[in-house]
């Protein structure tokens, strides 16, 4: 039975935490989404953001606050900062000139972008590999912003990047492998990600992306922001990086041109759950394609829940099986997304808090109870209900 399966209308709201049931859902399941996204904002999240959704329609809950300072609550529907769930929709856009034979998968990046090759691009980097970072290309990122600074990060709030500029910062530092080595994760593979829409379609690659993919998918909040500024409701979002800023500080006017179609993206839990199931339910991507963006690659290194990269989209190992989509780590927010592969389960989770972790003396994140808590959720959402809890994805 769907774990949103109409069997009983329920109304409720649990010691605070504002939920919707947009159809009638099972009494223990709500109770259950609602206990563990209570957990997150326990756990020390101000303020958690959630959507469920399957064939048998739609759950949607927040809790906590909005604004430290005066104590505006969450709702469900705030616009909120998705950072690299962003790539998905990117490569969402490449693989539907794949298909329309505009751009070869296992083509050179450099014979759509041959002025790069003098920047540093390796002629032997194919699309692929940018979408599932295998190309050895480094990461700007640490380069904008250097060592977990909080100078850095004040200095680039209101800094407009170039596309140009970030790709030529990575295609500058030191390769991390040869092509098609081994997976790094890399912003600058989603960077010429949108430069290579661009160069393919003659359009700007955001504009692009809302025609292709956000319109057709649905999507009525999703956008990339033309100004440091949040559209719509939202929360303010805070930021720690990783205790060097105590207290966490407001991040919520941010220019996000450093992270363009590598993590620019603004959506709500809602949308990012439909747009799981528009992709994994086919609307966006034939057959082929959708098959390639799930082709994957063993991350390497990381932790064993997440075993392996696609096209745009990672795998995470949850109790009842693997599940496809994104994590979105960026100022000031964090967001899981996550799907079943056969479009029948979508679920997304949003906090308005980044940095919360510390980190050991080698420089590697100790775990945080948000991150326990950001995880139960997850998996009651995907895994949780009255059916059989067998392989999901």
């Amino acid at each position: 039975m769907s774990i949103l399966a109409a069997v009983a209308t329920v109304a409720l709201l649990v010691s605070g935490l504002p939920t919707e049931a947009t159809v009638p859902v099972p009494v223990p399941v709500v109770s259950e989404l609602d206990g563990t996204l209570r957990a997150v904002h326990e756990a020390g999240a101000f303020g958690a953001y959630s959507a469920v959704r399957d064939r048998g329609g739609l759950w949607r809950g927040a809790v906590g606050v909005a604004d430290v300072r005066t104590g505006r609550p969450t709702h469900p529907g705030m616009h909120h900062r998705v950072g690299s769930v962003t790539k998905t929709f990117t490569a969402v856009a490449v693989l539907q000139l794949v298909g329309d034979g505009r751009i070869g998968l296992d083509a050179a990046v450099a014979d759509h972008l041959p002025g790069l090759v003098a920047d540093g691009l390796d002629p032997a980097v194919t699309v692929r590999m940018l979408l599932n970072h295998t190309s050895g290309i480094a990461d700007y990122y640490r380069i904008v912003f250097p060592g977990d600074s909080p100078t850095a990060l004040d200095e680039n709030r209101f800094r407009g990047f170039r596309p140009g500029e970030l790709a030529g910062l990575g295609l500058a530092a030191p390769a991390t492998g040869a092509p098609g080595e081994r997976y790094r994760y890399s912003n600058t593979n989603y960077i010429l990600a949108g430069l290579l829409l661009e160069r393919v379609t003659g359009k700007d690659a955001e504009r692009h992306i809302t025609d292709r993919v956000i319109r057709p998918a649905g999507l009525e909040n999703t956008y990339f922001p033309r100004t440091p500024f949040i559209e719509g409701p939202h929360s303010r979002m805070y930021d720690s990086l990783f205790g060097l800023i105590d207290p966490p500080r407001d991040y919520s006017v941010y220019n996000m041109s450093w992270a363009w179609t590598a993590g620019a993206l603004i959506s709500t839990t809602d949308d990012l759950t439909r747009f799981h199931a528009a992709l994994f339910g086919g609307e966006l991507l034939a057959p082929a394609e959708l098959a390639e963006m799930l082709t994957a690659v063993p991350i390497g290194d990381a932790p064993p829940y997440l075993p392996s990269s696609g096209l745009g989209v990672q795998t995470r190992k949850l109790s009842c099986g693997a599940f496809w989509g994104h994590d979105g780590g960026t100022t000031g927010a964090y967001t899981l997304a996550y799907a079943s592969a056969d479009g029948e389960r979508q679920a997304s989770v949003g906090i308005n808090r980044l940095g919360y972790q510390t980190l050991d003396e080698e420089g590697w994140i100790e775990p945080h109870p948000i991150d326990t808590a950001l995880l139960r959720h997850l998996d009651r959402a995907l895994c949780g209900g009255d059916g059989p809890r067998g392989q999901t994805g």
